[in-house]
């Protein structure tokens, strides 16, 4: 089962980082592809001039498979896509949008499409436009989310009883343990996003790096569901909104709360107050900064640990 997803990507380990908005340039990726993993900068955040430098200087930073995230939600994708085609880019991953727009066209350029989907709707969907693998992401996650707020430990068992291609889990995991829970409900691999966001090689200010490794259980909340569902860090600009939430207020009026360039003023400015800081529920669990090496080769051997101690006890005898 797990090597669906190593042979599809051509990696090593199972793990593929997410694309982060404004976390996930070349830097990132190239570490997380060198350690064995598929690193995956993160276009959302990106012009496509801007997009093209992160590639040159991903291929030039390591000669292992990386992927780009794409948004679909974003204005001028078609500029993003014709970018990946010139550079020669082999696999990418979409979410936020219909697969049926871009995937025909990814495929027939020879490329390795993976969607990212929220219910098992939009996985059968997305398996029928044809990508080679979904990632399933549970309501623990950070950045775009579903609007269903179905956790991954529903989802995976769900998506994974109705697909024939591989799923990805995602949502929640950022430790050796919650990988094993993954591949026990189904999964061929998992993809890990708040834990690479605090990366030494992110892109994210160190300001937003530092308040991901402060924060604690419950400091963040699925919010902006009438606009696009997205987990926010409690700061100023979210409680804003969570009392415009509370007043009944629409997409429209959200729109013009979040205004422009929100995440960036938080994530890679690091204005902590006034910006829009996305993250997962797993950013509790998150102790330090450190090499993306190191927390690859954590999640992974600490995966082998809770497999060897689950496998050792004689739940014959219980």
């Amino acid at each position: 089962m797990i090597k669906q997803v190593t042979e599809l990507f051509q990696i090593r380990y199972p793990v593929i980082q997410a694309g982060m908005v404004w976390c996930s340039g070349w830097r990132l990726a190239a570490a997380v592809s060198n350690s064995g993993g598929l690193g995956v900068i993160g276009a959302g955040s990106m012009y496509p001039e801007v997009l093209r430098t992160h590639i040159r200087k991903a291929f030039l930073a390591t000669d292992k498979p990386f992927g780009v995230n794409v948004p679909l939600l974003y204005p001028d994708i078609d500029l993003l896509i014709q970018v990946l085609i010139d550079e020669g880019i082999k696999i990418v991953i979409t979410s936020a949008g219909n697969p049926a727009t871009w995937t025909s066209r990814l495929k027939a350029e020879g490329m390795t499409v993976v969607h990212v989907v929220s219910n098992t709707k939009f996985a059968l969907k997305a398996e029928s436009c044809g990508v080679d693998a979904v990632i399933a992401e549970g309501f623990e996650a950070g950045g775009h989310n579903g609007r269903e707020e179905t956790t991954t430990l529903c989802l995976i068992p769900m998506v994974c009883a109705k697909l024939k291609i591989p799923v990805i889990a995602a949502g929640g995991i950022g430790c050796g343990k919650s990988m094993l829970a993954a591949f026990a409900l189904g999964a061929s691999g998992v993809q890990v996003g708040s834990a690479f966001a605090v990366a030494a090689e992110s892109s994210a200010h160190e300001a937003f790096k530092a308040r991901i490794i402060a924060s604690a259980e419950g400091d963040t909340r699925l919010q902006l569901k009438k606009l696009v569902p997205v987990r926010l860090l409690k700061n100023e600009f979210a409680v804003l909104v969570a009392q415009a939430e509370a007043a009944g207020a629409d997409a429209d009026e959200l729109a013009i709360l979040l205004g422009r360039s929100r995440a960036k003023k938080g994530m890679f400015e690091g204005d902590l107050k006034e910006g829009e800081l996305e993250i997962g529920q797993v950013s509790a669990m998150l102790g330090e900064i450190r090499p993306a090496a190191d927390i690859l080769n954590d999640i992974w051997s600490g995966f082998l640990e809770a497999r060897k101690r689950i496998c050792n006890q004689d739940f014959n005898q219980l």
